[in-house]
């Protein structure tokens, strides 16, 4: 399986508990892999054969800037399930950070991994 993969995709937006994370939006860093055959794009040299990463990004970017979800694993599942929804993806792997989440720590967060039917 062939991967398509963004990183560090970074958003703000609101995510987690506590009073003040529900007020003020956060950075994020968001990385993503999906898994698709792109053998066919790789023949016919069509977008419409590829996995548009550009169009990803912005979906992921929307959600994760307005979803206001109080986990980053409700978060990751959300990005998961938007990649699963493109046609050619069978497996997903998000990862959600929170680089100041953690005092003395660089980054804190979450990696999933989906995979179509599941």
């Amino acid at each position: 399986m062939d991967k398509t993969f963004i990183k560090d995709l970074h958003v703000r937006g609101i995510i987690g508990i506590r009073d003040w994370e529900r007020k003020t939006p956060q950075d994020m860093l968001i990385n993503v892999t999906v898994f698709s055959d792109t053998s066919r794009a790789g023949e016919t040299d069509d977008i419409n054969d590829c996995v548009d990463y550009s169009a990803l990004a912005k979906k992921i970017q929307s959600h994760a800037e307005t979803a206001a979800r109080l986990t980053v694993e409700a978060l990751a599942n959300d990005l998961a399930t938007i990649c699963l929804d493109i046609p050619l993806v069978q497996k997903a792997i998000v990862r959600v950070e929170k680089p100041s989440a953690v005092r003395f720590a660089k980054s804190v967060g979450v990696e999933i991994e989906r995979k179509r039917g599941e």
